[in-house]
């Protein structure tokens, strides 16, 4: 089988404070979780799902390897493609949302803006530029 060729279907996140991440994703995203318990919250985002796990529940998951503090700082962002950046970046700032970056245009073609969620993942919005 080559993995390569399938989808990735769910990405979890290890937060630490869960009940403050469920309510950024419901605030920010404007979604309700598919599933919640008292260690987890998955969020469906079209062709895949982001599984919020208490950071306490990762070390089973992911042993012997650690699990990272957010002081270490991130090693990846998300991506989301939509028309109007600016349009996006309005509604969410309205949403009492501070950014990292942005609006700005990159010289690689798009114009971006970037927040973290309260665990630390960074959440990029792009816009194609002609």
């Amino acid at each position: 089988m080559n993995l390569g060729s399938t989808n990735v279907n769910v990405i979890t996140l290890f937060v630490e404070d869960l009940q403050r991440s469920r309510e950024f994703y419901r605030h920010i995203f404007g979604m309700s979780a598919v599933y919640e318990d008292e260690n987890s919250s998955v969020f469906n985002f079209g062709n895949m799902s982001i599984n919020l796990l208490k950071i306490s529940e990762a070390y089973g998951l992911i042993a012997p390897r650690k699990v990272a503090s957010l002081e270490s700082g991130s090693r990846f962002q998300f991506t989301i493609f939509v028309e109007d950046v600016d349009e996006v970046c309005s509604e969410l700032k309205a949403k009492g949302l501070v950014l990292l970056s942005g609006p700005i245009n990159r010289p690689w073609g798009v114009r971006t803006i970037t927040f973290s969620d309260p665990a630390g993942h960074v959440w990029e919005i792009a816009q194609q530029l002609s």
